[in-house]
């Protein structure tokens, strides 16, 4: 027995989307990740049956349900919310800062997970162990036939598919152009360009036929993918896609009326509908900014009932922002405990700002839990890596020059600092000359006292960065 045959005996309804998250795997991967949470999203009505009906569409709160409910045990919802957890990156990589290698590890994984799901479920229903199978490895769609259908078939379908390849392809190196501009001498061209011209001729192919692909295309003439940015153009075809139902487009649309855009002035009314419309449907962005909508109008307790709901869909800007209301007390009982708890998910998540602050309380807070100075450190580098943050800068610099994570780099401090002094504003800009002069001074102390060689090169070289 194969694997995709075992799926098909325990859960039929559910094979087809088994089978197709395995066949994105690798060609595909974001596409493998959202339908093995499309599974686990099915999988909840299969476990509710006739002795539960959900009062939201969303799959956080369905397993939550299904829980509260008794009617799974502890491992399923676990192993459901892990599968909620994977679908929530493929939707978003380049918010994890993933590669497209990590991608695919990360897609593979999840098919092994939800086989490990299906066999707990078996025992479960069955009181016997799962039967004997083999796991297919083959590939049930590789790239050249993806590409096949959509030239030669002229298949809609495959069109989208191969634009969001190639879009997921083009986040994923454009994340990795910006981090190589600041450390590389010589900045290659970029590669994602390409890809991202590449992304929106496909995606207007389809886009008559595609209510989601209309949104994207949508989205490639508001950022330029192939030509010069349109944004009227851009945000006409959001505004249609949302006319058709896509959340997606609904949520976007939600946040230009909350925020203004180009074409679009703000307009709570709207803002309000559109994002409601997309929240109660199940997108977490738009619960994120719905709780945004209500905290700017001072009705703290709705604020923090929808930015809870997208910090516990795994949306890493609402768990920093949960963070902040738990540790200030707005629109919830003050909870310091809970607020660490919830920066960490956001740090864990690659929200930098939450890396920035939860690196500050493991260094410099021994009450902190989890403390870990490797951790800290490696928030504080990806800060800097993927968003020039320049308070990532200065409380590195500090810790390198105090001797904080266990060893004192004057050189690296020095380096930190001559970096930050080119990207600050005026209010960080007086910081960094104050912590210049401190290790400048400090410098100036230690050189004539040192005999090593090799500390002497270091010192003149902090200095020369310093100067």
């Amino acid at each position: 027995m194969k694997d995709a045959e075992f799926v098909r005996q325990l859960v039929p309804e559910l094979a087809q989307d088994y089978e197709q998250a395995k066949g994105y795997v690798g060609d595909v991967p974001t596409q493998a990740l959202l339908h093995i949470r499309a599974l686990a999203h099915k999988l909840t009505g299969r476990l509710a049956g006739n002795k539960l009906s959900f009062d939201s569409p969303n799959l956080y709160d369905r397993i939550e349900q299904l829980n509260q409910a008794r009617l799974i045990d502890v491992p399923t919802a676990r192993a459901l919310h892990k599968l909620r957890g994977h679908g929530n990156r493929g939707a978003h990589p380049e918010k994890y800062h993933l590669t497209r290698e990590q991608l695919q590890t990360l897609a593979a994984r999840a098919v092994r997970d939800c086989l490990s799901l299906f066999e707990h479920l078996n025992y479960k229903w069955h009181r016997k162990p799962a039967p004997e199978y083999q796991f297919d490895a083959t590939a049930t769609l590789s790239a050249k036939e993806l590409c096949y259908r959509a030239v030669m078939e002229d298949d809609a379908d495959a069109q989208y598919l191969l634009a969001m390849s190639l879009k997921s392809n083009a986040l994923i190196e454009q994340e990795q152009e910006q981090a190589l501009a600041d450390s590389a001498d010589v900045v290659p061209l970029p590669r994602s360009d390409k890809s991202f011209a590449k992304a929106a001729y496909w995606f207007s192919l389809c886009a008559s036929q595609i209510p989601e692909a209309l949104f994207e295309s949508g989205v490639a003439l508001l950022h330029g993918y192939s030509a010069t940015p349109d944004p009227c153009a851009g945000e006409q075809a959001i505004a249609d896609a949302a006319a058709k139902g896509v959340k997606d487009a609904q949520a976007l649309l939600g946040y230009f009326y909350l925020v203004g855009s180009e074409c679009h002035g703000k307009d709570e009314s709207k803002a309000q509908t559109l994002l409601q419309q997309a929240a109660d449907a199940g997108n977490i962005e738009a619960m994120s900014n719905l709780g945004v909508l209500w905290y700017q109008r001072g009705e703290l307790p709705k604020a923090h009932y929808w930015i809870c709901r997208a910090a516990r869909e795994g949306f890493a800007n609402a768990q920093y922002h949960l963070a902040l209301m738990l540790a200030r007390g707005e629109g919830c009982q003050q909870d310091l405990e809970s607020s660490e708890y919830w920066l960490a998910e956001a740090a864990e998540h690659g929200n930098l700002d939450a890396m920035v602050e939860r690196a500050r309380h493991m260094l410099n807070d021994d009450s902190a839990f989890g403390s870990d100075l490797s951790k800290a450190e490696a928030y504080l580098r990806q800060a800097i890596r993927y968003g020039h943050s320049v308070p990532a800068m200065l409380e590195l610099s500090t810790a390198l020059a105090d001797g904080v994570l266990g060893r004192i780099d004057v050189v690296g401090a020095a380096a930190l600092l001559s970096l930050a002094r080119s990207r600050a504003d005026p209010q960080e800009a007086a910081i960094v000359h104050a912590l210049a002069d401190s290790l400048r001074a400090q410098v100036d102390t230690v050189l004539p006292l040192t005999v090593d060689k090799e500390q002497t090169k270091a010192l003149k070289r902090a200095r020369e960065l310093l100067a």
